[in-house]
């Protein structure tokens, strides 16, 4: 099915990834917060949240290379789609507290 050359599974692996990452990054924070080894003291308000949010639209460039190698341009446009809705969810949501 992933081999498939269209526009849905390049937007289904561009929302699901980044969800995971993000969903995975949140949650080792605040295991390790409760352990004690990381703080939140001393960053600017939203500061893990935005950063961990960047890193998880980055994480959008593995399936678009791999789809890249594969020359699956729809699936590439997907994925793209995504990760600009993405970007337009993060600037409006995280604006505030940039400067």
């Amino acid at each position: 099915m992933l081999n498939k050359n269209s526009i849905l599974i390049g937007l289904a692996s561009g929302i699901i990834i980044p969800l995971l990452v993000f969903g995975l990054l949140m949650l080792l924070y605040h295991q390790l917060e409760a352990m004690g080894t990381v703080s939140t003291k001393g960053f600017s308000p939203m500061f893990r949240e935005r950063t961990t949010g960047i890193i998880a639209i980055c994480c959008n460039l593995i399936p678009l290379n791999a789809f890249q190698k594969r020359r699956s341009t729809n699936s590439m446009r997907g994925v793209v789609l995504a990760t600009v809705l993405y970007v337009i969810v993060w600037v409006v949501y995280f604006g505030k507290y940039i400067l």
